[in-house]
């Protein structure tokens, strides 16, 4: 049976989006929203069109396809749109008119304008940035059952694919297989631009140092110059690796992160491996210390600063393989704000999830580290919707 997302969560989004308008511009006119991701969380399905909300109607206008829109979304109101003209017939034109610039572009503003010639644009982005970073217990929901599917395939079956020979593209595509099985949806969604939508990262030993034009601290040669990510395939596995493995999993648009290390082969035989052990061992500690932080009223930015002044000097110069930051909101975008980093001083709140990504680059050896998803609780520390940090797991 097909999953909707339920009318009371769609009408609870509407309600709050709003209200946020409101509270920003109280006689607000109009917001067009045009995005996959912005119209899935307010209507429960992906179009093409645009979503208009005014003060009194809120209207999903689907040029295509507008069979699948009125059969994936239980949301009020969903209508045909032929061009840019229904807008232009439907509605006087607004002075005022709040968007994404995000993801307005301009070609898409000039067809809007030609036939709804509005004079102002408010940005949007701030406010959905706003209410997507509070989950609601739906949202959460889903969440736990993406983390469940992770725990299965990286905690017991990730272990198990591991043989020498095989390359770091055909550990990734055995490992996305295994995550299609259990439901997970396939695809890590990103809100950077240089963020593509991939299956993940799988990297051997100094492949992980290789940084990607995403600013994340793990890397990978990927299949191809220009594909960076999944994996190579002439990179080929071989006793002493460091096998990282960076991959999403998710259940109905929402994701949960977390990276694992395994080391492959005899440790007795690899004079670095004590190296690697206290690197991962002092990650795996730092990952529970940010964790043990993450309640709210907490401020990102005096997280990262406290974590960063405290950093052990021989990690300093490699910590985060150069990210500025410790971790990062997640949900129905892999990359959310508000980010551990500099900058983001908006208290946190409890319904908000982070992934939390301790790692340090270990020149001519690879990348040690860990990754999880948490949920802030009203009370308590925050809760791993995914696992957790494992200790090293050796496998030969």
């Amino acid at each position: 049976m097909q999953h909707r997302v339920p009318r009371e969560e769609l009408d609870a989004r509407l309600d709050a989006l709003r209200a946020a308008l409101t509270r920003e511009e109280p006689g607000w006119q109009m917001a067009i929203l045009n995005d996959k991701i912005s119209m899935y969380y307010f209507t429960g399905t992906m179009q093409v069109g645009a979503f208009v909300v005014t003060p009194e109607s809120a209207v999903l206008w689907v040029r295509r396809d507008l069979g699948r829109a009125q059969a994936e979304s239980l949301f009020a109101d969903i209508r045909p749109m032929k061009s840019f003209r229904t807008l232009g017939e439907a509605y006087p034109a607004p002075r005022t008119v709040w968007l994404d610039k995000r993801t307005a572009t301009l070609e898409w503003l000039d067809m809007v304008r030609k036939y709804l010639p509005f004079e102002e644009i408010r940005p949007i982005g701030g406010i959905l940035n706003g209410l997507r970073a509070r989950k609601s217990a739906y949202e959460i929901g889903l969440m736990r059952d993406a983390g469940a599917i992770h725990r299965e395939v990286i905690h017991g079956i990730a272990p198990g694919l591991l043989r020498e020979g095989m390359s770091e593209a055909e550990l990734g595509g055995l490992l996305y297989t295994e995550f299609l099985k259990r439901s997970s949806m396939g695809i890590s969604r990103f809100n950077q631009p240089l963020g593509e939508d991939i299956a993940g990262l799988v990297a051997f030993s100094e492949n992980a140092l290789l940084t990607t034009a995403f600013d994340g601290p793990g890397g990978t040669a990927g299949t191809c110059t220009a594909v960076q990510g999944v994996g190579s395939p002439a990179r080929k596995l071989r006793a002493g690796d460091l096998v990282f493995i960076d991959m999403p999993a998710g259940r109905e648009g929402y994701h949960t992160d977390k990276t694992v290390v395994f080391y492959y082969g005899s440790p007795s035989q690899n004079p670095a491996f004590a190296q690697i052990q206290a690197a991962y061992d002092y990650c795996v500690a730092l990952e529970k210390q940010i964790a043990a932080k993450l309640v709210p009223d907490a401020v990102p930015e005096a997280i990262y600063q406290e974590i960063m002044d405290a950093i052990d000097p021989q990690y300093r110069e490699g910590f985060m393989n150069g990210g500025k930051f410790l971790g990062h909101s997640i949900g129905l975008m892999m990359d959310e704000p508000p980010v551990l980093a500099r900058g983001f001083r908006e208290p946190i709140e409890a319904g908000m999830t982070f992934a939390v990504e301790p790692k340090i680059a270990l020149p001519g050896i690879g990348l040690a580290g860990t990754e999880n998803t948490y949920l802030v609780t009203a009370d308590g520390p925050a809760q791993p919707l995914n696992g957790g940090p494992l200790p090293l797991l050796t496998v030969s």
